[in-house]
């Protein structure tokens, strides 16, 4: 549940869930085919009424949905029944919500209600990705990007200049003094639409533009999580391709299955893979070999191991 207040949007789980719904809401199916995809992402809070996220599941569904124009019977039913059974109420006098709180979170259920039975009709259908997004990088791909104290760009600034960061003099205009490297691992695409990636980085910044030679020695890697990457966040980012790799996706599985799975989550939550990208300067980076130190990302101590012989 996270924070607990009245608003529909105030728990961690909530933000989650919106960010969620509106991914999904891009892809060109029907609303039941929506929900089915919506439901087998969070399945535990989707159906389990025991689960404390369950009523926050269906009415932020609803209030999505009801937004967007789309139109769902079992999402309106399921909300309403939630409502007007006082189920959502009742599970956050469970978790300790003081009556205040609970006299606003009527009031938001209500205008939550109004929503619902009668959802958004602007006369416009809602933007849906006509083709899948397209991969921009294929297993064994070599990138290379400039770093600033360890740090990648953030594609999210629109420019280098305000993407200010933390130093000693206070906060800074990001500017370029270390290079990181990243080797693909596996991609694909959630539901044949969303793209996703998972990385393997280089632990440690160079002060000198990588090689793909340079990147084959003995240095250490971070094995990362899945990600996302737009157009937009490549050019910004100043990924640049150097070579290709012979990364063997089987043998990048089995050191690390716990991380390997798919990009599921990545996708539907659009986590971009800038957010896997930062390094360490060198000589700071810390070995977590077989991932066995908890709170620290896996690491090889080569990304030769991973290679097809």
């Amino acid at each position: 549940m996270g924070v607990l207040g009245a608003g529909l949007y105030s728990g961690d789980f909530a933000l989650d869930l919106r960010s969620m719904v509106k991914a999904v809401l891009r892809l060109p199916f029907e609303p039941d085919r929506l929900l089915e995809i919506l439901r087998s992402t969070e399945p535990s809070a989707a159906n389990s009424p025991e689960n404390e996220d369950h009523t926050t599941f269906w009415l932020i569904v609803a209030d999505q949905f009801a937004r967007q124009g789309v139109i769902c019977e079992r999402v309106r039913d399921k909300a309403l029944d939630i409502i007007n059974g006082g189920a959502d109420i009742r599970t956050l006098e469970t978790l300790g919500m003081k009556d205040t709180e609970l006299r606003k979170r009527r009031r938001v259920l209500e205008e939550l209600k109004a929503r619902i039975v009668q959802p958004a009709t602007t006369g416009k259908t809602r933007t849906v990705s006509r083709k899948p997004q397209p991969l921009l990088m294929e297993i064994g791909d070599v990138l290379v990007y400039p770093t600033c104290g360890g740090r990648n760009i953030n594609p999210y600034f629109p420019s280098e200049k305000k993407n200010l960061h933390n130093t000693k003099s206070g906060r800074e205009p990001w500017k370029p003094d270390g290079w990181g490297a990243m080797v693909i691992l596996d991609c694909g695409r959630a539901f044949d639409y969303l793209a996703w990636y998972r990385p393997a980085t280089l632990a440690e910044t160079r002060s000198e533009k990588p090689t793909l030679d340079s990147l084959c020695g003995a240095m250490l890697w971070r094995v990362e999580l899945h990600g996302t990457c737009s157009a937009s966040h490549f050019r910004k980012m100043e990924l640049e391709k150097i070579g290709v790799l012979p990364v063997d996706r089987e043998k990048a599985k089995e050191v690390y299955p716990s991380r390997f799975g798919t990009g599921l989550s990545a996708a539907v939550q659009d986590i971009s893979i800038a957010n896997r990208m930062k390094a360490a300067l060198p000589g700071a980076a810390t070995p977590n070999p077989g991932g066995e130190r908890r709170g620290l990302t896996p690491t090889l101590s080569g990304i030769a191991s991973l290679l097809l012989r």
